[in-house]
């Protein structure tokens, strides 16, 4: 039905107001969260954001193999899908493949980041094969300071290049600055690129 892209930086305000997004557009929501417990402090932080959720709706931890969404109850009974946060599914991707980043090859890491691009995809055709409405949260990644280490550099091209792509994909897409929320993209609009560029 349509994709809406909600960006910004840590503590930006992105959460609060893709939650807000998801209830304008319905009650019957699915909050897909890709964090995966480690520690107390998680632990405290999920908890923290569970309870900010409306009771109504359903949350379900995941963050691969979208296409089983279809065969989850709460699925099929939301019309609105809210995953937060592609960041976060990315480092849960690099953890799992157990790649030395400091040693690996450039096509290691050219096959982790197709694999986790394909899983976006899939969610997004997930998503509008069963006419529901997806809001997908990221982090911008690009803004700060350059890692001095390789896992850091990897992490942050790969979700400058994930997070291009889903903003060529989306409907709709908003960068939230220090809890100001600016409208970069709507249906049918986009600030093209110059031809000769």
């Amino acid at each position: 039905m349509s994709v809406t892209f909600v960006i910004g930086g840590a503590r930006s305000g992105k959460s609060t107001f893709a939650e807000l997004k998801a209830k304008e557009y319905s009650q019957k929501v699915l909050y897909i969260a890709t964090a995966v417990v480690t520690d107390q402090a998680m632990a405290d932080r999920v908890k923290k954001h569970k309870e900010q959720r409306p009771s109504s709706w359903h949350t379900i931890e995941m963050y691969s193999d979208f296409r089983k969404l279809t065969e989850q109850k709460e699925f099929i009974e939301s019309q609105v899908i809210l995953i937060e946060c592609i960041t976060t599914m990315i480092g849960n991707f690099m953890f799992d493949s157990k790649i030395d980043f400091d040693t690996c090859s450039a096509e290691e890491v050219n096959i982790l980041e197709e694999k986790i691009t394909a899983e976006v995809i899939s969610l997004i055709n997930v998503c509008n094969e069963n006419k529901k409405k997806l809001i997908i949260v990221s982090n911008e990644t690009g803004l700060g300071l350059v890692p001095s280490y390789y896992m850091g550099n990897y992490f942050r091209d790969m979700s400058g290049r994930i997070n291009n792509k889903i903003g060529i994909e989306c409907d709709f897409m908003y960068f939230i600055f220090s809890g100001i929320p600016i409208k970069l993209k709507h249906k049918g609009e986009m600030v093209k690129w110059p031809q000769d560029f």
